[in-house]
């Protein structure tokens, strides 16, 4: 098979061939139509998440079809249609992992860091966290729900009933959770970097009631907001634009330092949260719901060899919307 390879980071993916990976028991051999480029990708890439596999197959946003199946199981057949997550496996038996929350299991495996993913014309997968994919969704609209949109939502889902919230980073996740949010009458404030123009036009495009630099207030105190962008700084912002008791919700895998801020812009029992990858139940939910908005991402696509573009106009914010490796 064709795959695109990361032997050591800080450096670009190498296109090579490999032999067909073989599925073990509980495993599903998916042949990639499509796999989602995403933020999380750079960290890998670049270094900042810090202990991959190496060589290593990124891409963790992966829509394709089952080739051969564990027929022991049953779960899933030969021709189904699936999605690969971000997380791709954990122990099972853990007090995370019996109370629902395998994303904080300390023995889970991710795809696309430790288990090879989907910038590849095959991959392997566990079964048990593989999700189908709605009828009738593309291929290239259903890659980014599996990264963007579940994260996205898990982050929605913990600022509870708020009427008005902040996005902080106006990319794949923020317009795809914007869909949603707009879909239950609230209201959303864009953040984008400052003299980001374009990127606040888009948030406009979509819905948002008002968009600015991130270094702006908003025109009125915001019940939430969500942090999308990797960047520290923003918390203390977010935690100043947010009314007494407000949310501020840290959505990415990776950011860098938080600077100190004073205690008064914490107090009057304001909270800061983050998301830790997702749980099955997000997928679950999530994918449900997604249809019936129906939540449909501005895709710029890519071929398999072009990954390393890719990412690099992901790096440079070279795009809005999403980024989707079409291999089928």
């Amino acid at each position: 098979m064709k795959a695109m390879i990361l032997e050591k980071q800080g450096t670009l993916l190498r296109e090579t061939e490999l032999p067909d990976p073989i599925p073990q028991t509980g495993q599903l051999l998916i042949r990639v139509h499509a796999c989602g480029v995403c933020r999380t990708d750079l960290h890998v890439v670049d270094g900042d998440l810090t202990e991959p596999k190496l060589p290593l197959i990124p891409g963790h946003q992966i829509v394709g079809t089952v080739v051969r199946a564990d027929r022991s199981s049953g779960k899933y057949k030969e021709g189904d249609r699936v999605g690969v997550p971000w997380l791709g496996g954990s122990c099972g038996e853990c007090r995370y992992c019996t109370s629902g929350r395998e994303n904080l299991c300390d023995h889970a495996l991710y795809t696309g860091y430790q288990i090879d993913g989907g910038f590849a014309e095959l991959c392997v997968a566990d079964e048990r966290f593989c999700f189908p994919i709605p009828e009738g969704y593309p291929d290239i609209q259903a890659a980014p729900l599996l990264c963007a949109g579940l994260i996205g939502y898990r982050s929605y889902r913990m600022i509870g009933d708020a009427r008005t919230i902040g996005f902080y980073g106006f990319g794949a996740a923020a317009h795809i959770i914007m869909q949603v949010a707009k879909y239950n009458n609230q209201e959303v404030y864009a953040f984008t970097r400052s003299g980001d123009i374009e990127g606040q036009e888009f948030a406009l495009s979509l819905g948002a009631v008002w968009a600015g630099g991130s270094d702006q207030m908003p025109p009125e105190p915001l019940d939430a907001a969500i942090i999308f962008a990797p960047v520290g700084s923003l918390v203390p912002a977010a935690l100043r634009a947010v009314a007494k008791g407000g949310t501020v919700v840290c959505a990415g895998i990776y950011m860098s330092d938080i600077p100190s801020f004073p205690y008064s812009i914490l107090w009057e029992e304001r909270t800061i949260k983050s998301v830790a990858n997702l749980t099955r139940r997000d997928g679950e939910e999530f994918l449900a719901l997604a249809p019936k908005i129906p939540v449909e991402s501005e895709v710029h696509l890519y071929t398999l060899i072009e990954v390393n573009k890719a990412l690099d106009d992901l790096r440079n914010g070279r795009f809005t919307g999403v980024a989707v490796i079409n291999i089928l």
